[in-house]
């Protein structure tokens, strides 16, 4: 079970991290599965009207960070420490979705692939692997022993 909710997750963002200005909709959250829906504006295009590079790695990057988050709960010193991106096809003009699977949840690694589309858009725009550090003082949830 997630250790932090949607709203919670948009809580924490918005104490912790003020600065970050993406709007970013958490439609599922679920044990190892995050899905995250960000409007498509003006400000994240790049000439040719299609989304940019860089808002696609910011959104796998943002997409991986909240699942961290929803599954070991608030840790703001978690950090990117690999983003591995393949673009596939160019975006088009629709709100932007990501889904992200956590691959492994180690003590302290955490990796993820995210698969990003084009709302209405069965075929995937890009795709990335994305590894987290955990620092070692992390609070995480204990596993009922069996």
């Amino acid at each position: 079970m997630p250790e932090m909710n949607a709203e919670q997750i948009q809580s924490f963002m918005k104490n912790s991290f003020p600065q970050a200005r993406m709007p970013v909709e958490i439609e599922e959250l679920r044990d190892g599965y995050l899905r995250i829906r960000v409007p498509v504006s003006d400000r994240y295009l790049r000439p040719g009207g299609t989304v940019s590079g860089p808002t696609l790695m910011t959104i796998a990057d943002t997409a991986m960070y909240y699942l961290v988050l929803g599954m070991i709960g608030p840790v703001a010193l978690a950090l990117t420490t690999n983003l591995n991106m393949s673009f596939l096809r160019a975006p088009g003009l629709a709100d932007v979705i990501a889904e992200t699977k956590m691959l492994k949840l180690g003590k302290r690694l955490a990796v993820g692939q995210v698969t990003i589309y084009s709302d209405g858009s069965e075929d995937p725009v890009a795709h990335a692997t994305v590894t987290y550090s955990i620092p070692p003082d992390a609070k995480r949830p204990s596993t009922p022993s069996r």
